[in-house]
């Protein structure tokens, strides 16, 4: 990354040096003589520059340092391209060198620069407007860590915030950040090249120059006597502890947790701290919020976060309900069938589930693998709405149930089954005639034997209207290849299956 990253940009600071500052630094035009330019930079790691030369008489380049080989040093009337090569350089070299040609004399400044140029610090302002690729060098206050293993957060600077997406060691490795032991309210220097990511500014696998830790910290939260950082359902009183160097402390509370968690108190001693906190009972979904608590040295403020969550009501409902939800921590419980699985996840973890109402992306959850679930199964999971590029989801899932282990039977198979409510079938074949098209009561055959379906509803779950439809939404017709999914029971000696919920449907040619 050092490599990728900050030699170009040092290159590229170089260059501005040699090249554009006025114009003296344009090639040189003299009639004898000319050179396409007139100062050469080579990589301290050493390497090759060339220069095109055109002499109207014969040439000569003299003035020529040892750690450099100029290449042709000398030529003849016309066009000639001159390179310049040196080795490794463990120092700064500088030379400059005299092309003779007639009476007529040519200088060029050779450098080879091996102190590390230094970059400015930039407001987070000006890296959010600066240029993607371009390294910059930034320092602000750690406001929120993401991920503690690559290294991902936030630095704010009070102009804007930048998020700084990888963090490299003190030996240049990734995924080493706690090595460092970086924590909110931490004043951090960083240095790294800028990209944007579907809107967000970043700093990407940044090298860490100086951290310039807290003079408050926030050790621990204590729930009932004991550590932690959920409350229950019911809320109750919690305390924070903190360490705190500096003189006296202000809390910050967002505004969207001011409506049921209230400060009770503080008490001090020395440099330890206990603030005192009452969360209201929790009515809706799971909620979290961080405290930010400020401290000043008379010079400069220093913060730190602690994150407290409380567990909320599951909310429970069609899938449709959860798709329209906001994306945050409130609890859904979802019910469905899996329609199939998303094979994007390497895990395995993924997969789709309908209802009457709709379908959804279940992303990894987990539990699933271990319940052995398969598709066109009846499943219970429960998790948080989230969202990949807009594209809703269920995350960080757990497979509450496996409602009904769903088995796949051919209609000469099904017909041979006992009547049982809560034994679930999966049953094709090709739609013979629709005898009621609001509720999809029809009939299948697989050409031999023929199986009443009574009532094709939409999906699970659905009730009272939200059965009727299905025919239509789906097109279905005689002649179609139709699955659904249902128990067996009998009527006046005829088998059926009892309420089928629509899967799938081939249309015919």
């Amino acid at each position: 990354m050092k490599i990728k990253y900050i030699i170009p940009a040092f290159i590229a600071v170089v260059a501005a040096m040699f090249t554009g500052c006025s114009e003296k630094n344009d090639p040189s035009y003299l009639g004898e003589i000319r050179v396409s330019q007139s100062y050469v930079s080579i990589p301290a790691a050493g390497g090759s520059v060339s220069v095109s030369l055109t002499a109207t008489d014969s040439w000569t380049v003299t003035n020529v340092p040892k750690w450099l080989t100029v290449s042709p040093a000398s030529g003849g009337v016309g066009t000639t391209s001159v390179t310049f090569n040196a080795e490794k350089a463990s120092a700064t070299n500088t030379a400059t060198l005299i092309i003779q040609c007639g009476s007529k004399t040519q200088e060029i400044n050779v450098q080879q620069i091996t102190e590390k140029v230094e970059l400015p610090i930039s407001t987070c302002a000006e890296i959010v407007a600066g240029e993607d690729g371009k390294t910059f060098r930034a320092k602000g206050t750690c406001t929120a860590i993401a991920n503690t293993t690559y290294g991902n957060w936030y630095l704010n600077d009070g102009t804007e915030e930048v998020y700084i997406y990888g963090t490299l060691d003190a030996k240049g490795a990734e995924k080493n950040f706690l090595s460092l032991g970086i924590e909110v309210g931490d004043v951090i220097t960083v240095e790294g090249p800028k990209t944007t990511y579907n809107g967000t500014v970043e700093l990407v696998n940044v090298t860490v120059l100086n951290i310039e830790k807290s003079l408050i910290k926030a050790d621990s939260i204590m729930i009932g006597g004991k550590k932690g950082d959920t409350l229950p359902l019911e809320g109750g009183d919690f305390e924070v502890m903190l360490t705190n160097k500096a003189n006296g402390i202000s809390i910050d509370i967002p505004t969207d947790a001011q409506s049921w968690l209230s400060v009770l108190g503080i008490q001090s001693s020395g440099t330890s701290s206990v603030v005192k906190f009452r969360a209201a009972a929790n009515t809706g979904g799971d909620r979290s919020t961080t405290l930010t608590f400020t401290t000043s040295d008379g010079k400069k403020n220093y913060s730190s976060q602690a994150t407290i969550n409380q567990k909320g009501a599951i909310i429970e409902g069609p899938i449709s309900d959860f798709l329209a939800a906001a994306v945050g921590d409130t609890q859904f419980r979802l019910t469905g069938v899996i329609t199939k699985l998303y094979t994007s996840d390497k895990q395995g973890k993924s997969f789709y589930i309908a209802d009457y109402s709709g379908e959804a992306l279940i992303y990894r959850a987990e539990g699933f693998i271990e319940a052995g679930a398969k598709v066109g199964d009846v499943v219970t999971i429960v998790g948080k709405r989230g969202a990949y590029k807009d594209s809703p989801q269920m995350v960080s899932g757990t497979f509450e149930k496996l409602q009904y282990a769903v088995t796949e039977v051919t209609i000469a198979d099904f017909l041979t089954k006992a009547d049982a409510k809560d034994v679930y079938y999966m049953v094709s074949g090709t739609v013979a005639e629709i005898a009621n098209d609001t509720y999809g009561n029809l009939y299948i055959s697989d050409g031999t034997n023929k199986l009443y379906v009574y009532g094709c509803y939409p999906g699970w779950g659905a009730t009272g209207d939200a059965r009727k439809g299905a025919v239509a939404a789906n097109n279905i017709a005689v002649g179609d290849k139709l699955t659904v999914i249902g128990p067996k029971s009998t009527y006046k000696d005829t088998p059926q299956v009892n309420g089928g919920i629509f899967f799938s449907v081939e249309k015919a040619n």
